[in-house]
Formats: structure tokens, C-alpha cells, sequence
């Protein structure tokens, strides 16, 4: 299954709020995600506000645009938006794309062919 990781740059004075936000992700959110395709998601937060998501999906942009499609998602992106600095749009829209560089299984499943 494709791979994607993503960064995003929480706000200093916001980080421990998100943090809290995200323990309790509305059942309607979480739903929707496993619905849409979003799998094996996962986000990471370092002390400076630097964000990095992980999630696997058969097509991540499939998988946006249904979540763009769905009530819930407007609403928590809505609510999510002014916890993150340097954001044009909703926060699911404004991600940068990471380039994976290495993996280990890839590469050792080659050593084995």
C-alpha cells in the first residue's frame, strides 16, 4: 500500500492544546477517516511545533477529496486551522508532502530477489 508523511508547523504556544485535541478525535472524524481510506495514520509532534503525519492509503488524493466531502471534516478542519503557522487553506489542504528516501523492506526485499 502506498506510504505518504506529510509535515505541518503547530503553533508554540498552541502544541499542548493540540496534543489534547487529539486524544479525543471525534468518533464521527475518526469514522469518516477509516471510511475514506486513511489507514495506519499516525501524527508526531516535536517540542518546536514541527508536525509530521504518517498515513497509508491506495490514493491519497482520493482519499482527501472524499474527506473534503464530508461534514465532519469541514467542521474539524475548521476548528483545527489556527493551531498551525505558515497554512494557506485547511490544514488537510496545506500539508507538504515529504519524499521518501529510504525504506527497508524495499531495499531489502531487493537483496533477496
Amino acid at each position: 500500500m502506498p506510504r505518504y508523511c506529510f509535515s505541518l508547523q503547530v503553533r508554540p504556544d498552541r502544541m499542548e492544546e493540540y496534543a489534547e485535541r487529539h486524544r479525543a478525535v471525534w468518533p464521527e472524524m475518526l469514522a469518516a477517516l477509516e471510511e475514506t481510506g486513511w489507514r495506519n495514520y499516525s501524527l508526531f509532534l516535536r517540542e518546536d511545533g514541527l508536525l509530521i503525519g504518517y498515513v497509508e492509503s491506495d490514493d491519497l488524493v482520493a482519499a482527501q477529496a472524499a474527506m473534503a466531502a464530508t461534514e465532519v471534516n469541514a467542521r474539524w478542519q475548521a476548528d483545527m486551522a489556527p493551531y498551525f503557522t505558515q497554512l494557506d487553506g485547511a490544514p488537510d489542504e496545506g500539508f507538504v508532502l515529504l519524499h521518501e528516501v529510504f525504506n527497508l523492506d524495499a531495499q531489502l526485499e531487493g537483496t533477496r530477489s
